[in-house]
């Protein structure tokens, strides 16, 4: 074996064969080459920290939840709001039973407490004068009764009566006040409810303008449904007129011609559903058109 130059090494070797001279075979020469192998260079890989992102608050209603004194929170607002903002309500809201015909607010006077209902229904109603009135708005477990101070307003321009026994839960106006400006999901859900319950005073304006007393009373039979769990509506005739804005005559007449068709039974101070889906059918537009806004506040 040879070293012929810096880079060639030659390499001969002979071995016993029939080929070549002398019967030696010989092995022609192998070139190697030097291979010149690069260090290799490690980056340094800087682990940045793991840091987690604040949750954003959830927009589901949660399941359960209770007041201070152990009761069932059944109101969609107190039910959808985070934990964070409704621990802020907690200590704040009184349980209270809420008997038919119960004034909570009447118009021209400070607003010393805002309701959310559990179940019952609150009836908004306009006033003349002469004593007369008419309903312009509903308010169930879907939403909160004092909707004047979400916008600073201390007096309603409404009655705000029971028009069905129910509880629910209130709490004093300014402390109310104060929990609202630093819940910013309870702000939300309250301004959406505001803006549905808007639509439905100037639908109602419409319907009380343009149909007759029969389909306005289907119209508000079926809305009243909507917010309660039972068929049996505790509902008088003369109660009917006031917030309907006819005679009780005429009112009277309508319950004949729905109980006759099988739709509803007349009881004595109750209203029986029979047949929702039949009423749906023959109901005006303006229940549809409201309805609309049913899902969205939590109803049926």
């Amino acid at each position: 074996m040879t070293l012929s130059s810096r880079n060639v090494t030659r390499v001969a070797k002979e071995i016993p064969g029939k080929d070549g001279v002398d019967g030696r075979r010989t092995i022609k020469p192998v070139t190697m080459k030097r291979v010149t192998i690069k260090p290799v260079t490690m980056k340094r890989t800087t682990m940045k920290p793991m840091t987690s992102k604040p949750a954003k608050p959830s927009s589901q209603p949660v399941a359960f939840r209770a007041d201070a004194a152990g009761k069932v929170i059944s109101n969609v607002i107190l039910l959808s709001v985070p934990d964070s903002e409704y621990d802020l309500l907690r200590p704040h809201l009184e349980p209270v039973t809420l008997p038919q015909y119960q004034i909570l607010q009447d118009p021209g006077q400070k607003i010393e407490f805002t309701y959310f209902l559990n179940d019952g229904m609150c009836s908004l109603v306009a006033l003349s004068r002469d004593g007369r009135s008419v309903e312009v708005g509903i308010v169930g477990k879907e939403g909160m009764v004092g909707m004047g101070l979400t916008v600073g307003l201390r007096q309603t321009a409404f009655r705000a009566i029971m028009q069905m026994s129910g509880s629910g839960v209130r709490i004093r106006s300014d402390v109310f006040q104060e929990i609202w400006l630093a819940s910013p999901v309870l702000r939300a859900k309250l301004g959406r409810f505001a803006l549905m319950q808007g639509m439905q005073v100037a639908q109602l304006a419409a319907c009380n303008r343009l149909h007759e007393v029969e389909q306005r009373l289907i119209r508000w039979l079926l809305m009243c449904h909507d917010r309660v769990d039972f068929d049996m509506l505790p509902l008088t005739h003369e109660f009917l007129a006031q917030m309907l804005g006819a005679g009780r005559p005429s009112v009277s007449l309508a319950t004949a011609v729905l109980e006759n068709a099988g739709l509803i039974e007349n009881l004595r101070g109750t209203v029986k559903i029979l047949n929702r889906k039949s009423l749906e059918e023959i109901v005006c537009e303006c229940y549809a058109v409201i309805q609309r806004f049913n899902g969205g506040m939590g109803l049926k």
